[in-house]
C-alpha cells in the first residue's frame, strides 16, 4: 500500500468527523438592502461542504488532476431560518448526514450567525458525487477508497427513470408546448461556459442561478415584477426553503428548456413553485433537474428590517396566471 493510498483511505475516514468554517456571504447577493439572497446563501453552504472535503484531504483539485475525479453537488435542500445580511460572519458546520450509507456522501450543513445569542440560521442538506472525467483519465487509477463514490453519470437518484411528458417535439414553439394548460412560464436558455465547471456540465450554482431568474421572468411576466413592486409597495421577495435536485447532466451550450410551474399557495402567505429543466437530445425530451423554492412578500421597513404580509389580490390574480 502506498503512502498516499494510506493517506486517502484516512481522509474517507475524516469525512464522519464534523468540520466548522467561519465564512462570510459575497457582496454580489447584497441585492436590495443588505439581506442575502437564497442562492448566495446556497453558495455559502456549498463553499462549507468544499472545505470539509479539503480538512478532510480530499481537494476536489486534487483529486481531478490526480484521478480525473469531477466534484458535483447533485442535491441541495436548504432552509433559511434568519435572514443574512452583508457583513455576518456566519460559522458553518458539516457533518456526515444520519441518513448516509456507506457508498454515498451526504452532508447536514448548519449556518449560525451571531445576534443577541447564536442563532441556527441556515441549515441544509448535500448530496456530494465524484464523477468521472469522460474526457480522459486522471495520472493515476482511482484509489479503491474513492470508487464507491465514483460515477460514470450524475444522477442524484440511481435509477431514475422520468416522468413521460406529453409534448410535441417537431413543434415550432417547444416553449408553448411544455407550458400548454399549466399555470407555468419557460423559457429556452443556451448553457454557457460559465454555468459549468470540468470543461463539460452545468453545475449546481448555474441551476440556482436559472432558479432566481425564472421567479424573475414569471412574475415580469404577470405585471407584478420586482422593480415594480419595490417602487409601488415597497415589497421584496424572500424565501425560507429552496430544493434542486440533478437527474441527468446538462451540457455545454445545450439548450436548456427551464420551466416555473406555480403548484400551491398557502393562507395567501407564501407559494410553492416547481423548477423543471429539459433539454432534447437524440431526439427525445431529457430531463435535467427539478427543485422547488416557497416564496413569500415582506415589507420593507427600514434599511435592516423587514416584517412578511399577506398577497393582495393583485398578488393572488398574478399566482392564479393571470397577467394584472
Amino acid at each position: 500500500m502506498t503512502t498516499h493510498t494510506a493517506d486517502l483511505k484516512a481522509s474517507v475516514l475524516a469525512l464522519k468527523e464534523p468540520s466548522s468554517l467561519e465564512i462570510r456571504p459575497r457582496y454580489e447577493g447584497s441585492n436590495i438592502c443588505t439581506w442575502i439572497g437564497f442562492k448566495h446563501v446556497n453558495y455559502l453552504v456549498e463553499e462549507a461542504v468544499l472545505n470539509h472535503l479539503r480538512q478532510s484531504g480530499i481537494a476536489p483539485g486534487t483529486i481531478y488532476e490526480m484521478y480525473g475525479l469531477c466534484t458535483d453537488i447533485v442535491d441541495i435542500d436548504t432552509r433559511i431560518l434568519h435572514a443574512l445580511h452583508i457583513d455576518d460572519t456566519a460559522l458553518a458546520e458539516v457533518r456526515t448526514h444520519r441518513r448516509a450509507q456507506d457508498d454515498e456522501l451526504l452532508f447536514a450543513v448548519t449556518l449560525h450567525v451571531q445576534r443577541e445569542t447564536l442563532l441556527k440560521a441556515v441549515t441544509s442538506t448535500v448530496r456530494v458525487q465524484f464523477r468521472l472525467d469522460p474526457r480522459d483519465g486522471g495520472e493515476q487509477p482511482v484509489p479503491a477508497s474513492l470508487a464507491p463514490f465514483a460515477v460514470d453519470r450524475l444522477t442524484a437518484v440511481p435509477g431514475w427513470a422520468p416522468e413521460p411528458v406529453e409534448v410535441d417535439l417537431a413543434a415550432d414553439d417547444l416553449v408553448k408546448e411544455l407550458t400548454s394548460g399549466h399555470n407555468a412560464y419557460a423559457w429556452k436558455f443556451r448553457i454557457p461556459y460559465w454555468y459549468c465547471h470540468f470543461t463539460e456540465r452545468q453545475q449546481m450554482s448555474g441551476y440556482l442561478r436559472l432558479m432566481e431568474e425564472a421567479k424573475d421572468r414569471l412574475v415580469a411576466d404577470r405585471g407584478v415584477s420586482i422593480k415594480s413592486l419595490l417602487d409601488e409597495q415597497n415589497w421584496i421577495p424572500v424565501v425560507p426553503h429552496s430544493r434542486i435536485t440533478i437527474l441527468d447532466e446538462a451540457r455545454m451550450e445545450e439548450d436548456l428548456y427551464v420551466v416555473l410551474t406555480i403548484e400551491s399557495v398557502f393562507k395567501s402567505f407564501t407559494y410553492d413553485s416547481r423548477m423543471d429543466t429539459y433539454v432534447v437530445r437524440d431526439g427525445k425530451l431529457v430531463q435535467t433537474a427539478t427543485g422547488r423554492i416557497t416564496h413569500g412578500y415582506a415589507v420593507i421597513e427600514n434599511r435592516r428590517d423587514w416584517s412578511l404580509v399577506p398577497f393582495d389580490s393583485r398578488m393572488n390574480t398574478a399566482l392564479e396566471g393571470r397577467a394584472v
